[in-house]
């Protein structure tokens, strides 16, 4: 529909953010933190093609976060609905027990929703994007839209810093270093990869994969029992990534696929074009999503 901001509009915090090329690094740092979780883990290896297909779901999530954002609300609510009903599909089995359970359970949906929005907090404002906390708060709650989306009750899902970190401090004794943990890190080390590509794995992947493992939070790096550069040393080569990406101009970034952002300003036209500039500490962004005159929505 022609003119429709979308669930979140072009005044939001989460349309401003998304665009930011260091999002890439922050999903593969959302798989190392998601991997953790012995149940959601599982979950995905036990009904998808991961070992060989990473890449493919990596831009599966990529597009689905890119539709949610960018695109008309009706393509969102149907994207939403389409990834409900496969869930209710899947299931997985504990290897343990024998215990089959739903891969949509709330709690697995929770804990793959928060690994996310925490990991693209964390990854873009250590690399330099200028989010400070009201912004991050904001975040947050917008992404409540996100994680009804996908099944949650928008009311369970943390909506501030505060709630997401008490979040994690009360699931952190469910996480375990399991033998699927333990694959997915190996495999995204050292993805398979052509012979004549490995020489390119090594200086460029392997360094993509390092960052964004760096970028994890202590318990983490004790569970994979990998040690990780000192904070101060991951947020100077986070700080210089982002500079390196960012220098790339949006319009050119903006025509990889899936091209979400270039579908969104023409429609919405020029103004609306995401930049960090947009960020200021304004009720005109803090007060939420709003429609494309920069009315409030719901």
């Amino acid at each position: 529909m022609a003119g429709d901001p979308g669930l979140f509009g072009p005044r939001s915090v989460t349309w401003q953010m998304h665009s930011d090329p260091m999002m890439w690094i922050a999903g593969i740092r959302a798989l190392y933190l998601q991997a953790l979780h012995p149940r959601a883990v599982r979950g995905v290896l036990q009904n998808s093609d991961f070992r060989r297909d990473a890449w493919g779901r990596l831009m599966r999530t990529a597009r689905f976060v890119g539709t949610l954002t960018y695109d008309t609300t009706d393509a969102a609510e149907r994207a939403g609905a389409r990834v409900r009903r496969i869930h209710r599909l899947l299931s997985a089995t504990d290897p343990a027990t024998g215990e089959r359970y739903g891969v949509d359970e709330p709690d697995l949906l929770l804990w793959v929703h928060c690994a996310e929005v925490d990991s693209y907090l964390q990854v873009l404002r250590r690399s330099g994007y200028p989010l400070g906390d009201a912004h991050a708060d904001a975040y947050l709650d917008e992404q409540r839209e996100s994680a009804r989306l996908v099944g949650l009750d928008p009311a369970a899902v943390p909506g501030s810093r505060a709630a997401l970190a008490a979040y994690f401090a009360r699931v952190r004794p469910e996480l375990a270093p399991t033998p699927e943990a333990r694959e997915v890190d190996d495999f995204l080390r050292r993805p398979p990869t052509p012979a004549a590509l490995v020489p390119a794995r090594a200086l460029l992947w392997q360094r993509v994969a390092q960052l964004a493992y760096g970028t994890l939070p202590a318990y983490a790096h004790e569970l994979y029992g990998r040690p990780a550069p000192p904070p101060a040393t991951v947020t100077r080569r986070l700080r210089a990534t982002g500079r390196l990406l960012r220098a790339i101009p949006p319009t050119i970034r903006w025509q990889l696929p899936p091209r979400h952002i270039l579908r969104a300003v023409a429609r919405l036209g020029p103004g609306t074009r995401p930049a960090p500039y947009k960020l200021r500490p304004s009720a005109a962004i803090l007060d939420g999503p709003k429609d494309a005159q920069g009315e409030l929505r719901g």
